[in-house]
């Protein structure tokens, strides 16, 4: 197990870290059983200059508190009341930076995955989506704030990379308030990976 450094999440580019995250390895550990796989799919979001944040305009709320710590922290947030979306703050403490973390590619733990979203085998969707990796690694609230340096969230490195051919990067998907920010291109995937949300393809 080689998890990624703590200075690997201090990157002030965080369109440079949601790239870099494609491949590498993301894994919960709950209840005593380990799921994840491999990212396939990111959207960065940059700080207080980025229209589409949270924080945009230094908004100081106590949800967005958390994007303002130390990078390599778990930013778990509620979607609708009813998602919770996974996100590695990243940057120094004070400048909100984070990556949403949209689409994995499940290699491990495939039962735990089922049995959480409710699926009797894998298809595409069972990890398309960030809704759907929160219910299928088992991501709550109670992780936000959480190192990923721990043994209950981590990311690895296990040597799986993607050219530039394999990656596309466009515009990010459902932040259309943001204006003229909803068209940078924040949102990175790879390319023909069946895990990948399908909007923007």
């Amino acid at each position: 197990m080689k998890k990624l450094p703590e200075s690997f999440y201090l990157n002030n580019q965080v369109t440079n870290v949601a790239r870099n995250l494609l491949g590498k390895y993301i894994f919960t550990c709950i209840d005593g059983v380990v799921s994840g796989g491999y990212i396939v799919e990111t959207e960065a979001y940059n700080g207080v200059v980025d229209k589409a944040s949270h924080a945009y305009g230094y908004r100081l709320t106590p949800r967005t508190q958390t994007m303002y710590e130390h990078g390599g922290i778990a930013y778990v947030y509620l979607c609708y009341g009813i998602h919770e979306m996974l996100n590695v703050v990243t940057s120094v403490e004070g400048q909100p930076h984070a990556v949403l973390i949209r689409a994995v590619n499940p290699t491990e733990g495939i039962d735990a995955i089922l049995h959480r979203r409710n699926m009797a085998v894998v298809k595409p969707n069972i990890t398309a989506g960030p809704g759907s990796v929160g219910k299928a690694l088992g991501i709550t609230r109670k992780l936000n704030g959480v190192s990923f340096q721990s043994d209950t969230i981590w990311i690895e490195d296990r040597g799986l990379s993607f050219s530039d051919q394999e990656v596309a990067a466009v515009p990010r998907i459902g932040v259309t308030y943001a204006k003229e920010d909803a068209l940078l291109p924040y949102r990175f995937y790879v390319k023909g990976n069946a895990y990948v949300s399908k909007p923007n393809k």
